[in-house]
């Protein structure tokens, strides 16, 4: 099966290894988002799935159109893809591609629950005890395609980004096989559309946190984990924070006690373990050092 392959980041990554490595599959392209400026120097990134097919290097056509144009259709048709798979592309592809041969979406949700850019932000938020991945057929109309398979599993621990996804990705990478093996014989079912929830992009301000609440804020930390991570109004990064109680009123930000290297936090409504901090501009420290260095003590507000 001749498969054209539409992925960006790592979850994408992940799905693209596997198909590379099933010899039943010919991947005769790859599109990816255009490098990024990245960090201070502003130099510029290869997305994931392009700097694993370089650094392997792997014999693969790779594509980084700005719009997905004419140009972008014409080249599309010359690949003769029996298929095409979209992991997280960043994208929307346009009628005509949608039109022009099976396209198929890895989508990192359950659908119809959570449609949109940030599934798996959402799932973590939500603290979800069902996970899941789909595959479907893609359409016009956001994630909204017929549903040609899906993979969950119910867990009773919490998942950060990072773990979620290469979790996910897993899952993903198996389904879609599977999927396209019996594309040919699998009846695809409708999604019901009165279910149907939606996430956005995510922004930089949605990390921003006050210790009113600690549960909101433990689960903001494991949704937001690879970006934008969570802080505080003057910039104060938080990181390796575990909910200690949900019980409990204190001030907003109150050091209770050190637990090791560690400061336990006080919120409006109940208790976190905070193991690392970030001031701008400054290296990652533990909070212990963070707080000596500021001359707090117990009782005093995090700052």
């Amino acid at each position: 099966m001749r498969v054209l392959f539409m992925g960006t980041p790592y979850f994408a990554r992940v799905v693209l290894e596997k198909i590379l490595n099933d010899p039943f599959f010919e991947v005769v392209g790859l599109f990816a988002q255009p490098d990024k400026p990245f960090g201070r120097k502003q130099e510029l990134k290869y997305p994931e799935t392009k700097e694993f097919i370089v650094k392997n290097k792997i014999l693969l056509q790779i594509f980084q159109p700005e719009v997905l144009d004419e140009e972008s259709f014409q080249t599309i048709s010359k690949l003769k893809p029996d298929v095409i798979l979209v992991v997280a592309y960043g994208k929307i592809l346009p009628k005509k591609i949608l039109s022009f041969t099976k396209c198929l979406n890895i989508h990192g949700s359950v659908l119809p629950k959570y449609r949109g850019a940030s599934p798996m932000h959402e799932m973590i938020l939500n603290d979800d005890k069902i996970y899941g991945v789909s595959v479907i057929q893609l359409q016009e109309k956001l994630d909204s395609g017929d549903i040609l398979g899906i993979s969950a599993f119910k867990s009773e621990k919490s998942f950060n980004l990072e773990s979620l996804m290469l979790k996910l990705a897993e899952m993903g990478s198996k389904l879609a096989i599977k999927v396209l093996k019996n594309l040919e014989v699998l009846e695809p079912l409708k999604q019901h559309q009165a279910d149907a929830t939606y996430c956005k992009k995510i922004f930089k301000n949605q990390g921003l946190v006050d210790f009113e609440d600690a549960r909101s804020i433990y689960l903001k930390s494991l949704a937001y984990s690879v970006w934008p991570n969570v802080f505080l109004e003057n910039g104060l990064k938080l990181f390796e924070v575990e909910l200690v109680s949900e019980m409990g009123k204190y001030q907003k930000g109150e050091i209770l006690s050190i637990d090791g290297n560690a400061a336990v936090i006080g919120c409006l409504q109940g208790v976190l373990r905070i193991e690392m901090l970030q001031y701008p501009g400054k290296q990652k420290m533990d909070a212990k050092t963070y707080i000596q260095g500021k001359r707090l003590k117990i009782g005093d507000i995090l700052v």
